[in-house]
């Protein structure tokens, strides 16, 4: 067993709770603007004074509605200013917050809203009513609907006149440390979700050492700011939220990913939140667009001298003079237009819920943009651990945060125990119990601690394939090198009790009409016809080979299937967070993996359901 301890660097305070972080701001900078909200093609700014008396307002109206300290409210809403505002009413009304996915289905909001007992709900818009109505026969206890596309915000808001300021005061300080703040239903990539429970003090006391972990990322010359764009109801988004609270952060929202460029450039953040996908859609879309401008050279031997340089850099290695003069030529005619792409202002960024890969993370580097891989669970409030500005390494996800401690037991799988770890799932003492070691939250993933803490992931205990010759392969390891190609979209790797390693793909819908064009074929073709193209499954066939250089041959993926059709949220094949829900394509594309093993040839992929 390896094991790695951070003590704490902020004292502990079990009588607190997270509305003493927003007073806490208040008292420091009332004027600081701590959001912008985009109206009319500008940001407008919203300083800490407002923000608390949009709060105590909407509290207020909470309170005269009937809320009562303890009532869970449900939220169903896309990334937007008011998901903060609403976190923080319901809070200073003493009640808990029970977010679901804009996304959700009506029988996964049934089952949120039920299962928590949630007495009100608050939706966006006309869609999230629907669904909520379509079972909300089913939901007896819901008393009270509100809408914000309706403007019911601004009622409850009107409603709540005649309640003191000395009563929502009073209510605000009802909760301590280990009260439940909010209830965060689990994604749901295997069974039925699970409700974790986070105490007061999860946030609390995590968004206190993280600030100071982070202080580099979380203060700027100018103000440090961030674009939140991934789902708010996801606690990886909901926790920086807080933070910026606390740290006073500037924060601008942005939920339509389509127009994220343009808001990057218009709001200029100086660190940024983002999932690994992200990053390999701006470094994939960069290439694709220099293929098509005559320049795919320039930017392969661009992205080639910016890895090199950045991996010289972190050995401490003197980096020669030739690559000197080409890395500065480079960043005139390619790393300046990317950062110039993203806002031009990004110095940082924070990237979670799966690997990034260290060939994107040598290469943004070199952009001057370094992304701090961190690793973390909803039962972990997020963060467990994270790469840190004075301490980073490429190709880990950094060391426990302050408070934090992280052990690898001897079958590798990684324990968490700290400040913040969930206090336990909801109506549920048997999963609570399982998941628990002596007092250890066991994750499920498996992984490696070197001598600094610094933790690498290495994969999923429960998705560790076994073959028929009995060699274990983490699916990882192949997975994320054959989605970095911009043609793929999904990657899943198979072979459990198999005779050899395969692996089932998709493809990019919104990269493939650029990459046919670029490769002289018709950009029209549909996933069905692409999957099919022989220039296509060539391509497909060099990303696999390209994964199995970095494994052995009884690891290396032998054949694979192309799908003519992409994995969605929608389609049920990947969680609000963009992660593959493996037991469910295992089970949705039996047949094809079945066919695979009978049928396919030896040494090349294979397209079904055409």
């Amino acid at each position: 067993m390896k094991q790695f301890e951070m003590p704490a660097v902020v004292p502990a305070d079990p009588g607190a709770n997270i509305t003493d972080l927003l007073m806490d701001r208040l008292a420091a900078t009332p004027d600081l603007v701590l959001f912008s909200l985009p109206r009319n093609g500008q940001w407008l700014p919203v300083t800490t004074r407002e923000f608390h008396a949009q709060v105590v307002a909407l509290a207020k109206g909470l309170v005269a509605a009937g809320i009562e300290p303890g009532d869970k409210i449900g939220l169903i809403c896309k990334t937007r200013y008011e998901w903060t505002l609403i976190d923080f009413a319901v809070w200073f009304a003493g009640a808990v917050l029970v977010p679901v996915y804009e996304t959700s289905s009506p029988s996964q909001v049934q089952w949120n809203l039920s299962d928590s007992g949630a007495l009100a709900v608050i939706v966006e818009t006309a869609d999230h009513f629907a669904r909520f109505d379509e079972v909300h026969p089913e939901l007896p206890d819901i008393r009270s609907v509100w809408q914000i596309d309706l403007g019911d915000l601004d009622k409850l808001v009107a409603g709540g006149v005649n309640v003191t300021d000395a009563e929502i005061e009073r209510r605000r300080a009802l909760a301590v440390g280990d009260d439940i703040a909010t209830l965060i239903y689990t994604s749901g990539s295997t069974g039925k979700p699970k409700g974790c429970v986070l105490t007061h003090a999860n946030f609390l006391e995590t968004s206190r050492n993280a600030a100071v972990a982070l202080r580099e990322v979380l203060v700027h010359p100018d103000g440090a700011s961030t674009l939140l764009f991934i789902t708010t109801a996801h606690v990886f988004a909901r926790f920086i939220s807080v933070l910026c609270v606390h740290a006073g952060v500037r924060v601008g929202h942005q939920a339509d990913t389509k127009t994220l460029l343009a808001a990057l450039g218009s709001f200029q953040p100086t660190f940024l939140l983002a999932v690994p996908r992200v990053f390999e859609k701006v470094y994939n879309s960069a290439q694709q667009k220099a293929v098509a401008g005559g320049k795919g050279k320039i930017f392969d031997a661009a992205a080639h001298v910016a890895v090199e340089h950045s991996k010289l850099e972190q050995a401490g290695t003197s980096i020669p003079l030739g690559m000197k003069i080409k890395f500065a030529l480079f960043d005139k005619l390619v790393y300046s237009k990317l950062r110039a792409a993203m806002g031009g202002k990004v110095v940082w960024a924070v990237s979670g819920s799966a690997p990034l890969g260290a060939h994107l993370g040598h290469f943004f580097k070199s952009l001057g943009i370094v992304i701090l891989e961190g690793y973390g669970l909803t039962e972990t409030t997020a963060p467990a651990t994270v790469g840190l500005a004075t301490r980073a390494k490429i190709g880990t996800v950094g060391p426990p945060l302050p408070g934090v401690s992280v052990r690898v037991m001897d079958d590798g799988e990684i324990e968490v125990k700290g400040v913040n770890v969930f206090k336990e799932y909801w109506k549920n003492p048997e999963a609570t119990a399982a998941t628990f070691d002596d007092g250890w939250l066991k994750t499920g993933d498996i992984g490696d601690l070197d001598a600094d803490g610094f933790l690498t992931i290495t994969g999923r205990k429960k998705e560790i394939i076994v073959t028929a010759g009995g060699k274990n392969v983490a699916p990882a390891a192949l997975e994320d090198p054959i989605r970095a190609n911009p043609l793929i979209g999904q990657v899943v790797v198979v072979g459990d009790q198999k005779p050899f390693i395969g692996a089932i793909i998709t493809l990019d819908p919104d990269m493939l009409p650029v990459w046919l064009n670029n490769h002289q074929e018709d950009a029209g073709m549909s996933l069905a016809q692409a999957s099919v193209n022989k220039s296509v499954l060539a391509e497909i066939q060099r990303a696999v080979d390209h994964a199995n250089e970095g494994v052995s041959r009884a690891e290396s993926i032998r054949k694979f299937t192309l799908l003519p059709i992409e994995f969605t949220e929608d389609s049920g094949h990947l969680t609000p967070k963009m992660s593959i829900k493996r037991n469910i394509i295992l089970r949705d594309f039996a047949g094809e993996i079945e066919t695979m093993y009978s049928n396919a040839p030896a040494t090349e992929g294979i397209s079904l359901r055409e």
